[in-house]
């Protein structure tokens, strides 16, 4: 604000007179306000306009570290919030991928040896049960039964004779016995009147009799003596009847089994000739079939492989995702190469013992260095529907199960 003095000078005194203002001195005001602000929002020279340039950076940090700090809340309470709902909607569900299918595969191996003459199956291809799958060349097989027919013929022969010689040593040998008996007695009465002859020959003189008689009584004598002899020899021979009986009893017993062994001969025969006839035991797909006609079959040798169309899965658990799981139990199951496949099914049963507890070489934890190692306990979970019949599950493939350990109403049932 300028000011006017206006000096009179009176005496040694000097008077000043009021400032007077100038018509001019607003307008010279609101310039100098409008440098002064000019001053302020436009820098002069080169190292105001960087100060300028370094606070204009800074706000942008600043708005720009308060929009990610925004964000940065914002995801992270979304993220509690997703992994709180993924908790309460996963905390009743166990799930693994170490899981497969499995079911019911027979291998069919002939019992006989022989070429085959007859293949009616081809790879992958389905069967029902009793449908004949290879013919073995029988014409051995019919020999042998032919022969094993003549032998039992023979067995049955010689069995009918001993049978009707045991019936005939039951009457014949104590009738022996009894005719050798009463022979020993007329010997007997004929060694007595011998006896009495001799004796009487030998005491009367011998003018009261002749020589001739006397030796006649003498050779009765000795002549009933061995009558007697013989009889008595003839008696002990068949004295021992029971044991005749039961040596005719054995040989008809011994041909008895005889027969019975060619009874089984025969039989095997039959068997044997039904064995070249190989039928499918139960419906499934033929797989691995490595037999082709002219081939000679080994018996015991697999020759293919039935798929049965039963099929479960086999899902290997840790030991710890097993604290609630109970038989009965809801189960989702997704196929690897079958996504379209939403299976259900329900857990069976969970075996009794891991599967390392099963291997051919288990762990051995009490030598050496012990390492806890999480075992995992194979889980029987039968497929309860979701199944395309035109889409047959092969054995082995990955599935995913996941069980609702939360299904308390399903496992109690």
């Amino acid at each position: 604000m300028a000011e006017v003095a206006v000096g009179r000078e009176d005496g040694n005194a000097r008077q000043l007179s009021p400032p007077v203002k100038s018509e001019t001195e607003p307008q010279s005001l609101g310039r100098n306000e409008q440098r002064s602000d000019t001053a302020r929002t436009r820098p002069e020279g080169p190292e105001g306009g960087e100060e300028a340039k370094k606070r204009a950076d800074e706000r942008k940090q600043r708005r720009r570290s308060i929009l990610i700090r925004s964000i940065f809340v914002i995801v992270l309470i979304a993220a509690a919030i997703a992994g709180t709902m993924y908790w309460f909607a996963t905390r009743d569900l166990v799930s693994t991928d170490d899981a497969y299918t499995d079911g019911r595969a027979i291998a069919i191996a002939p019992q006989i040896s022989g070429d085959v003459v007859e293949l009616n199956v081809n790879d992958n291809q389905f069967v029902h049960k009793g449908d004949v799958l290879i013919r073995i060349d029988p014409r051995d097989y019919t020999a042998a039964r032919d022969q094993a027919a003549g032998a039992l013929a023979v067995a049955k022969g010689q069995l009918a004779g001993a049978e009707a010689g045991l019936a005939k040593a039951r009457v014949t040998f104590p009738a022996t016995l009894a005719a050798a008996q009463g022979q020993l007695a007329i010997t007997q009465g004929n060694l007595f009147k011998a006896e009495t002859d001799y004796r009487r020959e030998h005491a009367i003189s011998k003018q009261a009799t002749t020589q001739e008689s006397i030796d006649a009584s003498t050779a009765a004598l000795q002549q009933a003596q061995g009558q007697v002899k013989q009889a008595e020899a003839q008696v002990q021979e068949a004295t021992p009847v029971p044991e005749n009986i039961n040596q005719a009893q054995a040989l008809s017993d011994q041909l008895g089994g005889t027969v019975k062994q060619a009874e089984a001969e025969l039989a095997r025969a039959e068997l044997n000739i039904g064995y070249t006839v190989i039928r499918a035991p139960q419906d499934g797909w033929i797989t691995r079939r490595n037999v082709e006609v002219g081939d000679y079959a080994q018996p015991g040798a697999t020759i293919l492989i039935i798929v049965s169309p039963n099929i479960w899965i086999t899902a290997n658990f840790k030991e710890t995702q097993l604290d609630r799981m109970r038989p009965g139990q809801q189960v989702d199951i997704t196929v690897d190469a079958f996504p379209s496949l939403k299976l259900q099914g329900h857990v069976d049963s969970v075996q009794l013992g891991s599967g390392s507890r099963f291997s051919a070489f288990p762990a051995e934890n009490a030598t050496g260095n012990f390492v806890k190692i999480v075992q995992r306990v194979p889980v029987k979970i039968l497929i309860d529907s979701g199944l395309d019949p035109k889409v047959p599950l092969p054995l082995g493939i990955s599935v995913d199960p996941t069980v609702h350990v939360g299904d308390t109403q399903s496992a109690g049932k």
